[in-house]
């Protein structure tokens, strides 16, 4: 068995700044919808983003790029909904998830 330390590592999922909160988004695209995501269009979605005050820390995707699991930072969970809007992006729902269980 390692040794541990007596003080404790910095978390793997650092908490979100002050003052807001992280959620799961959950989405799904037509087929081919995010093929030409290319780093232009990452930085306005990212701009369109910081105008509601939300954040995009990172996405998953299933193999065939239809369905994302995208983390989110926002004050709430309004803002996640108005920056998806702005960024014409779907929503199928949004869950806050304010604690994050670590498997160690």
């Amino acid at each position: 068995m390692p040794l541990r330390s007596s003080v404790d590592p910095a978390p793997a999922v650092p908490a979100p700044a002050g003052g807001m909160r992280r959620y799961l988004v959950v989405r799904t695209f037509p087929p081919g919808a995010l093929d030409g995501l290319d780093a232009a269009g990452k930085r306005e979605v990212n701009r369109k983003n910081a105008i509601h005050s939300a954040r995009w820390v990172h996405s998953y995707a299933t193999a065939d790029k239809t369905r994302t699991f995208c983390i989110y930072e926002g004050p709430d969970e309004n803002a996640i909904l108005q920056a998806a809007t702005a960024n014409e992006l779907p929503v199928d729902y949004v869950v806050e998830i304010p604690v994050v269980l670590m498997p160690n």
